[in-house]
């Protein structure tokens, strides 16, 4: 389906005001781990379809489909997944925003993960009905 974005404030949008996305409702629930900064990135993890790894500084953190982690690893599972249809391209600015911000205003904590061509917002699985309802009023969403 097609969501349109609410307009931006005037002095930084959407490169195309009037541009509509598309969001998909990913089947799989995630799980988003933590490891220690130097831990190296575990094996299970190399394989995975759906895999965003990131190290920085602080630390080493994977997220995947929950099924895919294995018992003691630190982690937060029960996310929900909504694909943000791409490729989007970089000079486009607010649709972090304009998808974070109705659900802010509900309570409704985010993961937010955005990769070269599109963009992956993630609610717990108890909040996914309750964010559906909100980005209803102003996206269409593919189950």
């Amino acid at each position: 389906m097609w969501v349109q974005v609410p307009p931006p404030p005037p002095s930084r949008g959407l490169a195309n005001k009037s541009m509509k996305l598309k969001l998909h409702i990913l089947p799989e629930k995630f799980a988003i781990c933590y490891f220690d900064k130097k831990a190296p990135i575990p094996d299970w993890a190399k394989e995975i379809s759906f895999c965003s790894i990131t190290r920085t500084n602080d630390e080493l953190s994977i997220v995947c489909p929950q099924d895919k982690v294995p018992g003691g690893a630190l982690c937060e599972k029960n996310w929900r997944a909504f694909k943000v249809e791409g490729p989007l391209g970089f000079s486009l600015t607010g649709i972090v925003s304009s998808l974070s911000k109705p659900l802010a205003d509900a309570k409704i904590s985010i993961f937010y993960i955005s990769t070269y061509e599109t963009d992956y917002l993630f609610v717990e699985e108890a909040n996914l009905k309750k964010a559906k309802e909100i980005l209803k009023k102003f996206c269409e969403i593919k189950e």
